[in-house]
Parts: structure tokens; C-alpha cells; sequence
């Protein structure tokens, strides 16, 4: 799937729907979706001690997803030196080789990537990105994902005007977790910042005088406008409807 912009979580409650800051910030730049057609899905899990097992499922005409191999990959003492992969089909008489399959995982993760730090796997993004001259591209886990458990990520900031990076989602998982891959279910979100240096400075007494006039006039015009839903929430959408003023 192609990368896009989404404002909604499915899992949050629904009063965040009359939350448009929130909203604004779950759909800050796209939402990535890993390299995957409709018909497959992946799971990667870490097993403890430098041990990752990957595995790759198929959906039967019935809609039924059904495993084709695992790679278990172990890594090597400290961390140094060759990954050790085994290949093993869940089928005797398999369409695809070892090297195949080996060539099938590489395209979803970065084995080059496992276990730093411990736990540590790079999912890859179905999608690269170059950005204009003095942009970079942030490479973060999705905004307001809040359900529990939820793996950490190292959040990566990559200077995409010159260096071609492959965009690729760094998280770190405890022994027993994994992290499933399919075509609809994005893997991490991106946005783009400039790189220009920011100057912090004091505001002058009228700036600060001005500051506080718009906030009193703010929360005075936020009071008068509430809108109380069937089930009794309170909310206004005074913020939202100034937001769209601002927008030519």
C-alpha cells in the first residue's frame, strides 16, 4: 500500500474524535505499510539469547492463513561475526528453495540490523522517500498507538536530500514478543523537517501582552461555542473551525 495521511486510531475512545489537536498530530506526515500483497503475511518473533524466528504465511482460497517456511536466525556470540540462519518448510515438497526463502525474509527485514540493541529488527517499508534540498525524513513508530503491550522504537532522522536511505523501522522487542506484518496494517509513520537551525529568544512585555489578550479571547470565544453530544459529552469546536479559517 502506498503511504498516507490518517487522523484516526481505531483503539482509541471515541470523545477523541472531538479531539482535533490530536488528530493533527496522528496524521503528522504518512503512515507507512510494509512491502506485502494482499495474499501475504509475515511474524517475526525475538526468542531470547540472540534468537529471531521469522515466519512467512500464504492465505489459502479459503482465506485461511497458512505458514510456507521459517527462518531462525541466531546471531553470534557478542554480536560479532556471521548470523546463523536455518530454513525450514512446513511442506515436504516445498515450491521454493532455501536461498529463496532466505531472499523472501531479507525483503521484509534487515538481518544486518537484529540484535542491536538486544532484541533490536528492522522491518522494511514498502516505500523509499528523497526529500528536497535541506529536508530530512524522521522514521518513527505511529502516533497514538496507545494499546499495551506496544514495542519500543529507535526513532531515526536521515538526511534524505543526498543519501539514498532505504526506509526501514527499528524496533526492540523483549524475549517472547513479535510484531506481525500485512498488507493493511502499517509498520510506522514518517514525516519531513527542515534543517535549518532554530533561534530561541525572550518575548518583549508587549509580545507577552499580546500572547495573554489571545488567550483570554480564545478560551472566552471556546466557552461560548460548546456543543454537548447525545451522551453527554462537552466539547467545542471553536479550535477546529479557527484551524480551517487559517487555511487558504
Amino acid at each position: 500500500m502506498r503511504p498516507r495521511r490518517e487522523g484516526q486510531r481505531p483503539l482509541l475512545p471515541q470523545h477523541a474524535r472531538h479531539c482535533p489537536v490530536l488528530e493533527a498530530g496522528s496524521s503528522l506526515g504518512f503512515l507507512v505499510y510494509p512491502p506485502l500483497d494482499p495474499k501475504e503475511s509475515f511474524h517475526i518473533e525475538y526468542e531470547g539469547d540472540g534468537q529471531y524466528q521469522f515466519t512467512y504465511f500464504l492465505s489459502s482460497p479459503k482465506g485461511k492463513w497458512e505458514p510456507i517456511f521459517k527462518v531462525m536466525m541466531v546471531m553470534p556470540v557478542g554480536s560479532v561475526g556471521m548470523i546463523r540462519d536455518q530454513v525450514s518448510f512446513t511442506t515436504k515438497n516445498s515450491p521454493i528453495s532455501s536461498e529463496a526463502a532466505l531472499g523472501i525474509t531479507r525483503a521484509f527485514i534487515v538481518p544486518e540490523d537484529l540484535g542491536t540493541p538486544a532484541g533490536a529488527v528492522a522491518l522494511r517499508g514498502a516505500t523509499n522517500f528523497q526529500t528536497p534540498a535541506g529536508w530530512d525524513t524522521v522514521y518513527s513508530p505511529i502516533f497514538n498507538m496507545i494499546e499495551r503491550p506496544m514495542a519500543p522504537m529507535l526513532i531515526v532522522r536521515v538526511e534524505t536530500d543526498w543519501y539514498p536511505h532505504e526506509t526501514e523501522f527499528r524496533y526492540v522487542l523483549q524475549p517472547g514478543e513479535g510484531i506481525p506484518g500485512s498488507h493493511t496494517m502499517p509498520i510506522g509513520q514518517v514525516f519531513f523537517v527542515p534543517r535549518e537551525e532554530i533561534t530561541l529568544q525572550d518575548c518583549t512585555e508587549a509580545e507577552l501582552e499580546a500572547i495573554n489578550k489571545a488567550k483570554e479571547e480564545f478560551f472566552r470565544e471556546k466557552a461560548a461555542h460548546k456543543i454537548t453530544t447525545p451522551y453527554g459529552l462537552q466539547y467545542s469546536p471553536h479550535y477546529l473551525k479557527q484551524s480551517r479559517a487559517q487555511k487558504p
